[in-house]
Parts: C-alpha cells; structure tokens; sequence
C-alpha cells in the first residue's frame, strides 16, 4: 500500500468540507487533481474511503480511520517544523485553537500579547458552543482548546488558567436590583432566559439549580450572551451567565448583578488537549503564555 503526504492533505480536506471542489479550493489545487489523487488513494488502500449522500461526501469507516492517521501525521509534521525553526532560532508556524464561545471575551486580548510577542505565528481560531468545541477535541482537529466544563469520558491534560464565576442578573429597573442577600425562592416568581442546551454554561447552571433543589421558569432559550443580555435588558425575564459575558461596565450593558444566595458559582477555565499527546512549542508556548497572562490579570 502506498500513499504520499500530498493525498493524505487531501483526504483531511475531504474529510473537513465535505464536498471534492470545497478540498480543492482549501489545498489550492484543482478539482480533477483532486478527484484523481484520492481515487488512486483509494485503489492503494483497496477499498472505498468515501460516499456520495445527498449534495455532500461522508467517509466510510476506513475513511475515518485513515483521516485520524492522517491527522496525527499531519500535527507531528508540523511539530517537527516548529522545532526546527526554534533550532534555527526562528519562531513560526501555526497555532490552531477552538474555544467556547464566552471565551472570546478574553481569549483574543491574551492572543493579542502573544501575537505582539510571536509575529510570524498564524492563528486559527474556531469560536464554537461547548458541543462544538468538544467535537473538535474528539477528533483531534486543533492543537489546544479552551473550555470551562471539559468533558469526563476522555483522558486530557487540563490546567486551569483562570477563574470563571456564574452569576443571576436582571434589567437594571428590576425590583430585585441592588437589594441585600435574595433566597432563591424568591425567584420562583420569575421567569428565565438561559443558554441552549449543549453550552458549557447551560450544563454549569442546570447542575447548579438542580444541586440546590430549584427549577427555573424558562421562558427562552438562545444561543449567544449578547441577545441574552439585551432580552434582559428588554425586561423579558433574568438570566445566569458568566461573568465574563457582561462586560467591564454594567450600566452600558443594561443589566444589573443581582446578589442571590448560592451565587456567584465559581468555576473555572480550562486549556485542555489529549493526555499523552506531544504539544508543537508553539501550542506549549501559548498555554504558558495563558497561565502567566490571567496570574498577571
């Protein structure tokens, strides 16, 4: 069996876009080239690696298997040019991150002192709910990921790198806004608008609310901070969510902490990879850079 480095290039972005002409546009290339690179893959290995369902192509599940090998060939390869570009005393390359979407209320300003630091490193950055994030963890798609609840069936390195507090806010005008100590019965009475099942925030309160005995009236469910903080705002119900996702200044957001027994919950967030698997410098680098950051913040 025989393959070379430029069709296993080619069956990754097949197996991320999904269609021929979508890999051909990623690699550069042209779709015949494509089209008949993958074929003489396939004929090498002996059987199908693909097929057509509907207007996209899935990966048998040899397919999958090669793409894994694939994968983990491609990250070493690009381990292997980091650390001769370090040897040589350069430092370049490419960093690949997914992060929950909360984070990037601050991951960016942490990417951005690092970028000023390493200006030849490219970045992608994937900005997914946790769902999304925890995908991309299983199938080894970057090289770290920052989330605040990793997920327990998988063996990981984790290090915490900075606190992550829930916390019970309501429009600024609400009965409820600047009084004392508030039991969580009283809020019985109100209705809720929370993340979508499947964010790291949603898992985090319904295991809060639940440990304290309290179901919550929802009245909406939505997939991003900012349109619940403005449906707050909106006096359509109060909300749980990070503090990281109301921003530095309360007033302009609309909203207003409420000080409720049980809360701020503290919890935390995480960069994570699989346990066992070697770190390119420059992913080691950023993850370095992230502790000291957030110790500094």
């Amino acid at each position: 069996m025989h393959a070379t480095f430029r069709q296993l290039r080619l069956m990754l972005a097949l197996a991320d876009t999904g269609s021929v002409s979508a890999a051909a546009r990623a690699c550069h290339v042209s779709q015949p080239t494509v089209s008949m690179q993958l074929k003489a893959l396939a004929e090498s290995v002996g059987l199908p690696l693909y097929e057509q369902r509907g207007r996209r192509l899935h990966l048998t599940a040899m397919g999958e298997a090669l793409a894994r090998r694939a994968r983990n060939m491609s990250n070493e390869w690009a381990a292997f040019e980091q650390e001769v570009a370090a040897e040589k005393g350069l430092t370049r390359g490419r960093l690949r991150l997914s992060i929950a979407s909360t984070a990037k209320y601050f991951v960016p300003r942490m990417l951005g002192t690092f970028c000023a630091r390493y200006p030849d490193i490219d970045i992608e950055l994937q900005v997914l709910n946790r769902d999304g994030v925890v995908e991309r963890l299983r199938n080894h798609r970057d090289d770290l990921y920052i989330m605040s609840m990793p997920p327990v069936d998988m063996a990981l390195e984790q290090r915490m790198f900075l606190a992550n507090p829930l916390v019970v806010v309501a429009p600024l005008h609400h009965g409820l806004a600047g009084r004392g100590s508030i039991g969580l019965p009283r809020l019985a009475r109100e209705r809720f608008i929370l993340r979508e099942r499947g964010s790291g925030t949603r898992l985090a309160c319904d295991a809060h609310f639940a440990a304290l005995g309290f179901r919550p009236t929802v009245r909406l469910e939505l997939g991003s901070n900012e349109a619940i903080r403005h449906a707050v705002a909106a006096d359509l119900g109060l909300a749980v969510l990070l503090m990281h996702a109301i921003g530095p200044a309360e007033a302009s957001a609309r909203v207003a902490v409420l000080k409720v027994r049980g809360f701020p919950v503290q919890s935390s967030w995480f960069v994570i990879h699989p346990k066992g698997k070697r770190l390119s410098p420059i992913a080691a680098e950023f993850s370095a850079h992230l502790q000291a950051t957030a110790g500094a913040g």
